[in-house]
C-alpha cells in the first residue's frame, strides 16, 4: 500500500484510520485500497487504536417486534458510521440483562446502547463507569446519553382517546414484571386513570405471541373490559388472537390499543390504533449519541421523544 501511494507506512496507517492527515491524503489512500482490494485487519486496528469498532446493543426482549425493528435500524445506522452492532437479547429477564451487560463490557465494546428491562438496577452505575452507555426508553443514572419517551404524554393520549369514546373499564397489559416495578409508563397510567375517573386493571403480559394470547384469554374471559390498552403492539397482537378464539369482534365487542406503531399494525383487520414514537428518529438519536460518546464526547445528552396518536379501526365508540 505504501509503495502504491508513494507514502510512508505510517502515513498510510494514519490515513486508513482517519488520523493526522489531510482529506486529500485520506482520499488518495482509500482509492488505492479500493483498487488493490485491501481491507484493514480489524484486530490489528483495534490493538493500535484501543477501539474495537463494536457497539453492544442490549435489547430488553427481541420477542417484541418493535424492538426487532429498532435493532435492525440501529445496526444499519452504526454501519454507516463504520461501526458494528453486537446484538444480545435479555429476553425480559433482569438477571440475564445484568450478566449480558457485564459480558459486553468485558468484551471491550466501544460503547453500549441498551433498552433496559430494569432501569433502576444497581449494576448500571458500575457499568456506566467503565463504558459509555446510551439508554433507550427509560432513564438510567450515569449514562453518556439517553433517548427517553415522554410516557406521560403517550399514556395521556391513549387514555383520553379511550375515555372520549366512552370507555371506562380498561384492561392494561404491560410487560413490566414484579421484579421491575415503578416504570414510568405504569406509574403514569395509574395516575392518569385516577384523574380521568377510569377503572383500570394492570396485568403483566409477555411480548411473545403465545404468551400474550394466553394472558389476553384470561383477561377477556373474566369480567370483560370494554377496551384493552397494551404497552406494546406485540402484546396487542395477542389480544387480537384471543378475541378471535373467543368469538369476540374488534372493536364491536372490545376495543384494542397498542403503544409503538409497529409496521405490521397497519396490516391487521381492523388496523390497530396505537401510539407512534417515531422509530426512525429514535434510531438516529441513539446512533448519534453513542458515536459521540465512543469518540470521547464527555457531555451527557438527553433526547425526549414525543408521541403521536395513530388512529385506525380497532377502537370504537362505547355504546
Amino acid at each position: 500500500m505504501a509503495q502504491a501511494t508513494g507514502l510512508s507506512p505510517a502515513a498510510v496507517s494514519y490515513a486508513l484510520r482517519g488520523l493526522q492527515v489531510s482529506e486529500e491524503t485520506m482520499e488518495r489512500v482509500r482509492a488505492a485500497a479500493a483498487e488493490l482490494g485491501y481491507e484493514a485487519d480489524p484486530i490489528a486496528r483495534a490493538l493500535a487504536s484501543g477501539r474495537t469498532g463494536m457497539i453492544g446493543l442490549l435489547c430488553g426482549s427481541l420477542e417484541d417486534l418493535w424492538q426487532q425493528s429498532l435493532a435492525v435500524g440501529i445496526s444499519r445506522g452504526l454501519r454507516e458510521k463504520d461501526r458494528y452492532a453486537l446484538i444480545l437479547d435479555a429476553v425480559g429477564d433482569p438477571a440475564r440483562e445484568r450478566a449480558l451487560g457485564r459480558q459486553l463490557r468485558d468484551q471491550r465494546v466501544d460503547g453500549m446502547i441498551v433498552q433496559p428491562v430494569d432501569p433502576a438496577a444497581a449494576f448500571w452505575a458500575e457499568l456506566c463507569e467503565s463504558v459509555p452507555v446510551v439508554a433507550i426508553g427509560d432513564s438510567i443514572a450515569g449514562t453518556a446519553g439517553e433517548v427517553v419517551f415522554d410516557n406521560r404524554r403517550g399514556v395521556t393520549l391513549a387514555l383520553e382517546h379511550l375515555r372520549a369514546l366512552g370507555h371506562r373499564r380498561i384492561a392494561v397489559l404491560t410487560p413490566t414484571r414484579p421484579s421491575t416495578p415503578d416504570r414510568p409508563a405504569d406509574v403514569h397510567v395509574t395516575a392518569e386513570a385516577e384523574r380521568l375517573g377510569l377503572d383500570i386493571e394492570l396485568t403483566t403480559a409477555p411480548h411473545d405471541l403465545a404468551g400474550a394470547t394466553a394472558t389476553a384469554h384470561r383477561v377477556l374471559s373474566g369480567e370483560q373490559p370494554s377496551a384493552v390498552f397494551c404497552f406494546s403492539d406485540s402484546i396487542a397482537y395477542g389480544v387480537y388472537a384471543a378475541a378471535a378464539d373467543l368469538g369476540l369482534s374488534i372493536p364491536g365487542d372490545v376495543s384494542v390499543m397498542g403503544y409503538d406503531d409497529h409496521p405490521m399494525s397497519g396490516l391487521l383487520s381492523p388496523g390497530l390504533t396505537t401510539v407512534d414514537w417515531d422509530i426512525d428518529g429514535i434510531v438516529r438519536a441513539a446512533v448519534r449519541l453513542i458515536s459521540a460518546a465512543a469518540d470521547g464526547g464527555a457531555r451527557r445528552r438527553r433526547v425526549v421523544q414525543k408521541p403521536t396518536l395513530r388512529e385506525r379501526g380497532s377502537v370504537a365508540q362505547r355504546s
